[in-house]
């Protein structure tokens, strides 16, 4: 009987780790979504899964086909959700074991607001968690996890940033004029170094515990709707890292890119759409691996494409996220990107969309979203992060000198071209992010230059986008690494020297420049003509480039000086636009200043005033 008993005692234990080590992907679903055909990727570590018996056992839901792998690992299983499927709980069946499969109510029609796009009324702040305060200290380290680094004298090692940390900030951010915050990656990067930026994914369903998990993901997501700041996640859909789960135990061998040997991406994205690039150019940009830590996904195997678009659909219900900014874009099989990204639009037709696209060139650019050419590939991308705007546009404008093609001839030029953007209110404009090297310091610590291009930011055309740290004047260059443009937040540590999330750790320079972005952020978050109207530019003349914000409601005059020196213009020039005006109102210090004949502008300003 004692030794009955025993064997009963390790079969059932036996059972149990057994159900522990078998996952589904996804963990979950909702009934009433339009994406109803569900494919579950069944894993069972070390376990021979392929001839078990399948089931699925739920009213409402049908298993329409079983998928089996080269590796015993894995199964596929295909189910359809009926329009009238309950909430409740599946259970799929392998063999002897069942795993709970929940089916939840969805968020919308149940009070909850999410899915609502950043818009061109939107400023968006983009924070790195780890390095911009820490509000757990007990999750800075997780026993088990590869990188167990915890150094904040060195940018290569991991600083213990996490979400509560950002949750505990929000007032800050909601008086500095923030409406849209944009994390770099919150999902697990469980890779053995630097893994402080997250775009190294080992496990898509998991948020990384360093920085809270799933759990302080909600609360946040759920504190900053709560304040009326939308939420933009980060998402990477062309590779992962090496230690993810489905590199580290493939499905089979067509799951990532392949190569006799170790190729990297050429990067050139020319070869994409240049109608005379050979085959293996293009296979090169979009099939070679990013670097050798993140293999390449193979998004023409169609088990691959499933596992990326319904994880982009359940981040968006099970988190509540607002928009999705996507990495490395141009790199990924551009026809699955439509895919994935007409499946978000709809089951979400107020989500935006936007795509990091590092190229060098207006058409290259305009090509990797939504455009007006009559070209065999129409991307439906509805904007990307714009990089022409900023090398070739406003970082120009304030650091090189003024010529006929030159400085502030180049924004210009660069923005005359967005006759080529379905819609170029919708592309997101910046000065830096976490892999340039801050604008601070590209002006070399020109308050009057970094005003300049702060001013141009919140009145041009687009979607503006801080990168945290922008408004204390945070500096660093990409040399010789990239980790000293993601330097802490100062006062994100208790027990800094320095607490720049108040007035009185800042220094007067820093609060001069805290308050003229919070007053630009403030002003244009009432203003119709910067949110939502139109815009008119006259060609610069001398180094001065002039431009207006309008609407039926509201006209602003923008005049950019780049000269070292006054200069005076002629307001005759603008009379379409200025008309009857006689009077403007300073954004900046509500000053009003009479329009006469002519206008003095301070050397090195945008003079932004909204006419009476």
């Amino acid at each position: 009987m004692k030794k009955l008993f025993f064997f009963f005692t390790f079969i059932i234990f036996v059972i149990v780790v057994n159900s522990q080590n078998i996952n589904l992907y996804p963990t979950n679903w909702w009934v009433g979504m339009k994406w109803n055909q569900v494919q579950i990727l069944v894993r069972a570590a070390d376990q021979n899964i392929s001839n078990e018996k399948v089931s699925v056992n739920y009213p409402g839901i049908t298993l329409k086909k079983v998928s089996k792998f080269a590796n015993s690992n894995y199964l596929a299983l295909d189910l359809l959700i009926a329009a009238n499927t309950k909430p409740g709980i599946a259970k799929v069946k392998v063999g002897n074991e069942t795993i709970d499969f929940p089916l939840q109510k969805r968020r919308i029609g149940n009070g909850s607001q999410f899915a609502n796009g950043a818009t061109s009324s939107d400023l968006i702040y983009l924070i790195m968690p780890d390095r911009f305060s820490n509000g757990d200290p007990s999750n800075d380290r997780i026993a088990g996890m590869r990188d167990q680094s915890l150094n904040r004298d060195t940018v290569f090692n991991r600083h213990g940033g996490d979400l509560k940390g950002i949750q505990s900030h929000l007032d800050y951010l909601h008086d500095l004029g923030v409406t849209a915050i944009w994390l770099n990656p919150v999902i697990i990067n469980d890779m053995p170094e630097r893994t402080e930026h997250g775009y190294a994914f080992t496990d898509h369903y998991k948020i990384d515990p360093r920085i809270g998990g799933e759990k302080a993901y909600k609360e946040l997501v759920d504190a900053a709707h709560d304040k009326g700041i939308k939420m933009i996640q980060d998402a990477v859909y062309n590779h992962v890292g090496t230690e993810h789960i489905f590199f580290k135990d493939q499905p089979d061998s067509s799951w990532f890119h392949r190569w006799p040997k170790f190729t990297q991406t050429n990067y050139k994205d020319q070869v994409i759409f240049d109608p005379s690039s050979s085959k293996i150019d293009q296979d090169i940009m979009e099939k070679g691996w990013f670097v050798p830590s993140m293999p390449d996904w193979d998004q023409s195997n169609p088990f691959v494409q499933n596992f990326l678009i319904q994880h982009a659909l359940w981040t968006m219900e099970e988190f509540g996220i607002d928009g999705w900014r996507i990495d490395t874009y141009a790199y990924n099989d551009l026809e699955f990107m439509n895919r994935c990204n007409k499946a978000l639009y709809d089951e979400y037709p107020k989500v935006s969309i936007f795509g990091e696209t590092w190229v060098h060139g207006v058409p290259n650019q305009s090509f990797f979203c939504q455009n007006n050419y009559s070209i065999p590939f129409k991307s439906n991308l509805q904007a990307t992060t714009d990089f022409q705007t900023l090398f070739y546009g406003i970082q120009a404008a304030v650091t090189e000198p003024f010529g006929w093609t030159e400085g502030v001839n180049k924004l210009y030029t660069t923005l005359a071209q967005d006759f080529v953007y379905k819609d170029p209110m919708r592309q997101v404009i910046f000065l830096d992010n976490h892999d340039l090297s801050r604008f601070y310091s590209i002006v070399k610590e020109d308050t009057a230059k970094y005003k300049t291009a702060i001013a141009w930011l919140f009145t041009s055309r687009g979607i503006p986008q801080l990168y945290y740290g922008n408004e204390i004047l945070m500096a660093g260059t990409t040399y010789p690494s990239d980790g000293y443009v993601r330097q802490d937040f100062p006062g994100g540590w208790s027990g800094d020297k320095y607490n720049r999330f108040n007035k009185e750790g800042r220094t007067n320079k820093e609060n001069a420049v805290f308050d003229y972005i919070r007053k630009l952020a403030q002003f244009r978050k009432n203003s119709s003509a910067i949110k939502t109207g139109k815009m008119m530019q006259f060609y610069p003349i001398d180094g001065v480039y002039v431009y207006f914000r309008y609407d039926k409601n509201q006209t602003i005059l923008c005049a950019m000086n780049t000269n070292a020196k006054p200069a005076t213009i002629d307001l005759a020039r603008f009379k379409e636009i200025v008309q009857n005006h006689e009077n403007g109102k300073d954004v900046t210090n509500d000053r009003v200043i009479t329009l006469k004949e002519s206008l003095t502008l301070n050397p090195m300003s945008n003079l932004m005033l909204e006419l009476q």
